[in-house]
């Protein structure tokens, strides 16, 4: 059976970087927003001890570092996320049939049906679908064939029910 979409997707600090944040602004949204707030009192608090009792080189070097944490999070999260990626998944092709599709990498091929995705989004280059709030899945809007994006953005929200999320 010919598919109706495929993709090929390679798995990059630009494709990890997006996945991360999909699951930033989508599932993990609330656990986002308070964990910044938490962070940049933290950062405002140390500043102010800073200007109150002098200036310490680790209560300094502990500012910047959260603050090169929470201005670079996504990148954060694609690097170790990458760093855990099995050897041989670099790559995928990804078939589209009515009722399943199909992915497959150096390592193997899995079929997955669309009831198991929790929610859909896109980004400039990738559709992602969300499965969890730590796993994904991302496919090249640049590397698809079988029709055009608006022709998957429709098959997709009707076969899973959701709605596209833009990011």
């Amino acid at each position: 059976m010919k598919p109706l979409f495929s993709f090929e997707t390679d798995y990059n600090m630009n494709t990890f970087i997006s996945m991360a944040r999909a699951l930033r602004k989508t599932v993990r949204k609330k656990h986002s927003k308070r964990s910044h707030i938490f962070g940049w009192g933290v950062v405002v608090l140390g500043a102010v001890s800073v200007f109150l009792w002098g200036p310490k080189v680790l209560t300094i070097a502990a500012i910047i570092v959260l603050i090169l944490a929470l201005l670079f999070e996504d990148r954060l999260n694609a690097w170790f996320a990458m760093k855990r990626m099995l050897k041989g998944m670099e790559k995928a092709r990804s078939d589209f049939y009515e009722d399943r599709y199909r992915s497959a990498t150096d390592i193997g091929t899995t079929e997955w049906h669309y009831d198991k995705i929790k929610g859909i989004a896109e980004d400039n280059n990738y559709f992602i679908f969300l499965f969890s709030e730590s796993h994904t899945q991302a496919y090249d809007k640049r590397k698809m064939s079988g029709g055009s994006q608006d022709d998957f953005r429709g098959f997709i929200e009707e076969k899973t029910g959701l709605t596209m999320q833009r990011i």
